[in-house]
């Protein structure tokens, strides 16, 4: 036990990045944090971590023997789980991992209604434009968008729903630069440029009832998040693709307004991403569920919504 406890210690040192950190989390001191880490070091007879007054950094040997705590540590866990009730009755922490915009407009407003359901269940949700490394053990379940199928893996896929963005620009913006009428016309405007590992960034498909065109763009603003886009939008810095969650706000508020409403751009797919386990816990299983019903009617709500706003 005392193995596993300085196993423990030493994986949450180096995620905290600092012994005090560390501590704080753990609830006890900087101090008893420090000594679990030497004697540590000191039974496996080789450093782990090179210390400095404000961070830790793993050796080359901590580097491997990390990997080997999570593994062990998930295991330890995953034991425990199947040796309880946890594969029964809902119950303890669920770490949830998404990306930025999807988790804090449909799965933060889902983790309260769970929650309602499930009040023996706490919940962890990490933001992230990355994509989670869900076989690190620090994550339960991932929610993530993509516009194309999932890769082969061992990990286990479900489709929640789906969405799309819209062009969009302020009234300021059209007022003094016009509104395109066509998508050809967008090589006459400022296009806000977003990067991101799902789409290309200079190439915008646009698809209609009559089909889809693909059009260059190019712009002098390029940004990283969807949210920052929508910011420079209502800044009347350009014409940028939103996804439907960031466009509704500024739509009702007029601090939008749609660009070529006959068009839809990166249509993506919503999955929950879990790890392959012989027995799922019930924490899983249900936020699964939970999110299989909730997500549809929110998304299906959504896209009524983006469709009633037309171009000023």
């Amino acid at each position: 036990m005392d193995t596993l406890n300085q196993m423990r210690v030493f994986a949450r040192v180096v995620e905290s990045g600092t012994f005090t950190a560390a501590a704080n989390t753990l609830n006890t001191s900087p101090g008893a944090i420090s000594r679990a880490v030497a004697e540590l070091e000191t039974r496996l007879r080789t450093r782990l971590l090179n210390r400095s007054t404000r961070k830790v950094a793993l050796t080359p040997a901590g580097e491997i023997y990390l990997q080997r705590c999570k593994q062990i540590l998930a295991d330890v866990e995953m034991a425990e789980e199947e040796a309880s009730d946890a594969q029964s009755r809902p119950m303890g922490k669920l770490r949830v991992h998404s990306f930025t915009g999807i988790g804090q407009y449909y799965v933060l407003p889902a983790i309260k209604e769970y929650r309602s359901r499930y009040p023996n269940v706490s919940v962890e949700l990490t933001l992230s434009q990355r994509a989670p490394e869900l076989y690190k053990g620090s994550t339960d379940i991932a929610v993530v968008a993509t516009s194309s199928a999932l890769p082969d893996s061992d990990l286990v896929s479900h489709l929640l729903g789906s969405s799309f963005s819209v062009l969009c620009a302020s009234p300021d913006y059209v007022h003094q630069r016009g509104m395109p009428d066509s998508p050809e016309q967008l090589a006459r405007h400022e296009c806000l440029i977003l990067h991101s590992p799902a789409f290309p960034a200079y190439e915008w498909l646009l698809e209609s009832d009559n089909g889809s065109e693909s059009m260059k763009v190019s712009g002098a603003v390029e940004l990283n998040t969807p949210e920052a886009i929508g910011m420079a939008a209502r800044a009347s810095m350009g014409i940028g693709v939103l996804p439907i969650y960031t466009a509704l706000e500024g739509l009702s508020n007029h601090t939008l307004v749609r660009v070529l409403p006959g068009y839809t751009l990166q249509k993506m797919n919503i999955y929950a991403l879990h790890p392959s386990r012989r027995y799922t816990d019930a924490r899983i299983k249900t936020w699964v569920e939970f999110l299989r019903q909730h997500l549809p009617t929110v998304t299906a709500r959504d896209a009524q919504l983006i469709e009633a706003h037309q171009a000023c």
